[in-house]
């Protein structure tokens, strides 16, 4: 199987800014971008070994679950440290722009519709996602398979820290309805079950279908991409950035994702604590 990723990097220091990529030290990003790279080949790249003690050799594993990757970064104009990042050069391509910073979402679609027949999966994510699942496109292919290719899966973002009043949060729940009401009817088809490996498994229709990322097979890619209102760059969902990442898949596919009581089923970690610090502050600690 073929996979293409394509990843929206940029680091511009706003004193204004609200996002990760703009504040002023580049050190967490600089960390974030290396491990989000690092696990995509670590975990679905080629390069997998057991060592076999006796007989003193490493044998390649997990090959029925490895596939060719090609990632591709998108930058804005000299707004990046690609020149910085501590990996293999071969790890990635790099595809610069004269975009707007927060715009580089849609140039990232754009690359994945220029690339249409050539892959398996067509995957978008901002830099600052790190993966740990090995079976993410095989939960992925059981969940069309189950649901069809007009529904997506999205998984559910989160933080994590040992020093905080809770030591994982999920950051992406419900929005106020209005704000994707004009886009989306969540009482269609509000939710699928399933049983994976004996245990039941419930995925709903979201009300914050943004995961800062998305992961469309072939046909789902090329059914958007065929969309009249495809690259149109509409911006009218919350900001630039969270329209590229999520109004296009949003107005195409009914987005779901794993309900509240099996959330880690299909997770993403999002690298930092920007949103877990939130709670005992602004954000309540409910009792139960």
């Amino acid at each position: 199987m073929r996979i293409l990723f394509t990843i929206a990097h940029f680091f511009n220091p706003d004193i204004k800014g609200k996002h990760g990529s703009q504040r002023k030290d580049p050190r967490c990003r600089l960390l974030a971008l290396s491990r989000s790279l690092a696990a995509l080949h670590q975990l679905f790249g080629k390069s997998q070994s057991m060592i076999n003690i006796g007989q003193q050799l490493a044998f390649p594993v997990n090959q029925p679950q490895v596939y060719d990757l090609d990632i591709i970064i998108c930058t804005s104009k000299n707004n990046h440290f690609l020149n910085q990042l501590p990996l293999p050069s071969h790890f990635y391509k790099h595809h610069p722009t004269q975009a707007e910073s927060l715009m580089l979402g849609f140039e990232c679609q754009s690359l994945l519709r220029d690339c249409l027949g050539k892959y398996d999966y067509y995957c978008f994510l901002e830099d600052d996602l790190i993966l740990h699942d090995p079976w993410l496109f095989i939960k992925l292919n059981w969940f069309t398979q189950q649901a069809g290719n007009l529904t997506l899966l999205q998984p559910n973002r989160y933080e994590i820290s040992t020093h905080n009043l809770t030591c994982k949060a999920y950051i992406d729940g419900d929005l106020a309805p209005k704000l994707t009401a004009n886009f989306q009817n969540v009482n269609q088809k509000p939710q699928i079950r399933g049983i994976i490996m004996g245990m039941p498994i419930t995925f709903r229709r979201t009300l914050n279908p943004h995961a800062g990322c998305y992961f469309l097979n072939a046909n789902q890619m090329d059914n958007w991409a065929n969309q009249p209102y495809f690259l149109d760059r509409d911006t009218s969902f919350v900001s630039p950035l969270e329209s590229a990442a999520t109004l296009g898949i949003m107005k195409t596919f009914w987005v779901y994702k794993p309900a509240p009581e099996q959330a880690n089923f299909l997770e993403i970690q999002h690298f930092g604590t920007g949103f877990l610090s939130l709670i005992g502050q602004q954000v309540g600690l409910s009792a139960s």
